[in-house]
C-alpha cells in the first residue's frame, strides 16, 4: 500500500508543474482577450465621440458647399 501511495505522489509531482503552467497560460490569455475587447470598445467610443465633434448634428450627407451639381448642371455655375 505504501509503495502505491508513493508512486501516486510521484505521478502527481510530475504532472503538477505542467498543470500549473496550463493554468497560468489560461489566465494570461483570458486577460489578454478581455483587455483587447475593452480596448476595442474604448476605441469605438472615442471614434464615435470624434465623429460627433466633427458633425454635431449627426447628418449623414456632406455639407451643401461640397456637393457636386452633377450632369445637366450649367458648367458656368460650378466653382
Amino acid at each position: 500500500m505504501g509503495e502505491i501511495l508513493h508512486e501516486g505522489w510521484m505521478i502527481l509531482a510530475a504532472l503538477l508543474p505542467s498543470a500549473g503552467l496550463l493554468y497560468l497560460f489560461y489566465v494570461v490569455m483570458k486577460h489578454m482577450v478581455e483587455g483587447d475587447r475593452r480596448e476595442r470598445a474604448a476605441q469605438r467610443a472615442a471614434d464615435r465621440e470624434a465623429d460627433r465633434a466633427v458633425d454635431p448634428d449627426g447628418g449623414p450627407g456632406p455639407s451643401p458647399a461640397t456637393t457636386d451639381p452633377g450632369q445637366g448642371a450649367d458648367p458656368a455655375d460650378r466653382t
